[in-house]
């Protein structure tokens, strides 16, 4: 495998957690007399910043209600969403796959940190990961990935894996190489508009790249 190191989005790229964010978005709007969001349209929010998806999903949110919408959705999320989650096909053995033959693997996601470890144990791949970096209200993941450029953990010919324009636009402002996947929340066309150096359909695709570069 010729990649040294891959940083990983997880939400849309390593599992399919639409489930049990859009409950948990719904559970804290209807706790804090929100009418709640057609799942699509929380679908369609999954991947930036949680705070700015509050503030589009409730009508009428002032910014200083967003913290205890957050700790809601956290609430629940923590003891019940997380496990809402699967696998996409393919993903776990890729993953382990990957991990077994030295390549460094990370994860960056917009997620907080201790509920991306619970997900990734959940499924058994928190072992391959030599990291995870988790965000917050007011993180953003190009930020986070500078840091993570800065302290080492992260290599500067390293590939940042996301399903989202925001994974292709926090590599590019940190002069990492991107790959788009198809098969999470992105809209048509999303990731080509981002300027994804490459995108794939499916996992088999995805390592074929990392073969190639």
């Amino acid at each position: 495998m010729s990649a040294a190191t891959l940083v990983f989005d997880l939400d849309g790229t390593i599992s399919d957690s639409s489930p049990g964010i859009i409950r948990s978005f719904n559970h804290a709007l209807e706790v804090h007399g929100f009418e709640t969001a057609p799942e699509a349209a929380i679908a369609a929010e999954i991947g930036p910043q949680i705070d700015k998806t509050f503030l589009k999903l409730a009508d009428g949110l002032a910014p200083a209600r967003v913290p205890e919408m957050v700790t809601t959705y956290r609430a629940r999320y923590a003891t019940t969403g997380y496990a809402e989650n699967t696998l996409y096909p393919g993903i776990y053995d890729a993953i382990s796959g990957l991990a077994a033959s030295g390549v460094t693997l990370g994860v960056c996601t917009s997620k907080r940190e201790d509920l991306a470890i619970k997900v990734l144990d959940h499924f058994g791949l928190l072992p391959c990961f030599a990291f995870v970096s988790g965000g917050d209200v007011g993180i953003r993941k190009q930020d986070q990935l500078r840091d993570l450029l800065a302290a080492g953990r992260v290599a500067p010919d390293a590939w940042m894996v996301g399903d989202r324009d925001i994974d292709i636009a926090s590599a590019k402002a940190n002069g990492l190489r991107s790959l788009g996947v198809r098969w999470g929340f992105g809209a048509l066309g999303e990731l080509e508009a981002a300027g994804a150096d490459r995108v794939v359909d499916d996992v088999d695709a995805m390592l074929n790249i990392f073969q190639e570069a």
